[in-house]
């Protein structure tokens, strides 16, 4: 649950945000969070609502009113559904996370890895999230890819990070974390998530994780970047297609490093702002899942379409320049799936399966 310093934090941020860029974040938070046992579209009314109408409300409070008005919403915290709260500041991260850290905001999430299926045993499977998420998107919508996988042999960590930072920062600090992580490890991304893990293994060195790491799989993942950031009408035609995406469409002027990055998918320091040509790495078993709205996963409405977000030949590697192609190990495409539906659809999990099986 949020706690006196989170809140403390949403009021500093506020004092410099504007109504609309809250409202941005409402959107998010009510079209991209889905917790377990939450309705299709989570409730943003309740002890949600009061955060964010504290939020639109707080730039009229100033010195001792701020602390009056935790004060006051203090009894509240204790019934705020802890998951709630966590889906709250995951979205706030991915859309103002460079900020947050850059003003040592409390509300920016420290990196952490945590375990998903308490008791596993085995290699260690490191699932990382995508934008304006946490480790909580892999256990939803009656949907557990975890306990899953744990049941194959592995043990599945649950990478916690702010996703609004720039991706190599998130890369670096992932590639020092692992470090402290025993055994051959096998790397699952969805969406930013997969440019993270990627990021990481490029700034690892010669660490010892990297010479032992057995795998990589990417869901919906842009290699070739996403069209977040792009103009025209083609693109908001795009952006409209999917509810996931839809609120991105208001994204015109205030933009984290996260989202920034995703336009070309910048994983180093030296890139942003650029693509990165970073081939995969060798020895490794590298692969990719796409997903297209389509009925169909092969013609130019499934290549147009994408998963509302990425577009196939992206999430696949693919690019008309030879230096810019991914090789993949495997790659399969799933039609008549949205992005989010990749964390959660029974088809992925058994290609996710037959690919992971048996452990290393």
């Amino acid at each position: 649950m949020p706690s006196p310093s989170h809140l403390r934090g949403t009021t500093r941020l506020t004092l410099d945000a504007t109504t609309g860029l809250t409202r941005l974040v409402e959107a998010m938070h009510a079209e991209i969070t889905r917790l377990p046992g939450a309705k299709p579209r989570p409730d943003t009314t309740g002890i949600t609502g009061l955060v964010y109408r504290s939020i639109r409300g707080v730039t009229r409070l100033v010195g001792s009113g701020v602390d009056t008005a935790l004060a006051a919403l203090a009894p509240l915290l204790e019934s705020t559904a802890p998951a709630q709260a966590s889906g709250v500041i995951a979205a706030l991260n991915g859309v103002l996370g460079d900020y947050l850290e850059d003003t040592h905001n409390p509300l920016a999430i420290p990196m952490s890895l945590h375990p998903l299926v308490p008791g596993a045993e085995g290699p260690p499977l490191v699932m990382l999230h995508g934008l304006c998420m946490n480790e909580a998107q892999w256990q939803r919508d009656g949907a557990d890819f975890p306990r899953a996988l744990a049941e194959l042999g592995y043990q599945p960590l649950g990478l916690r990070y702010n996703t609004g930072r720039p991706i190599w920062r998130n890369g670096a600090e992932l590639a020092a974390l692992l470090s402290r992580v025993p055994g051959p490890i096998t790397l699952l991304g969805h969406s930013m998530g997969g440019l993270v893990a990627r990021s990481a293994i490029a700034q690892a060195g010669r660490r010892r994780w990297r010479r032992e790491l057995r795998g990589l799989v990417t869901l919906g993942t842009p290699h070739q970047g996403a069209p977040l950031e792009r103009g025209g009408q083609q693109v908001q035609r795009l952006l409209s297609v999917s509810a996931y995406s839809r609120p991105l469409a208001l994204l015109a002027g205030r933009r984290s490093a996260g989202i920034r990055d995703l336009r070309h998918a910048s994983l180093l320091e030296a890139d942003v702002g650029r693509a990165s040509v970073l081939p995969l790495p060798v020895n490794v078993a590298c692969r990719a899942i796409a997903a297209t709205m389509s009925r169909t996963a092969t013609g130019a409405p499934a290549r147009w379409l994408g998963d509302g977000l990425v577009p196939v030949a992206s999430a696949l590697g693919q690019h008309r320049s030879p230096a810019r192609r991914l090789a993949f190990t495997d790659t399969a495409v799933f039609a008549g799936l949205g992005h989010l539906a990749l964390q959660t659809d029974p088809a992925v999990l058994a290609q996710l399966k037959a690919w992971l099986q048996p452990p290393p």
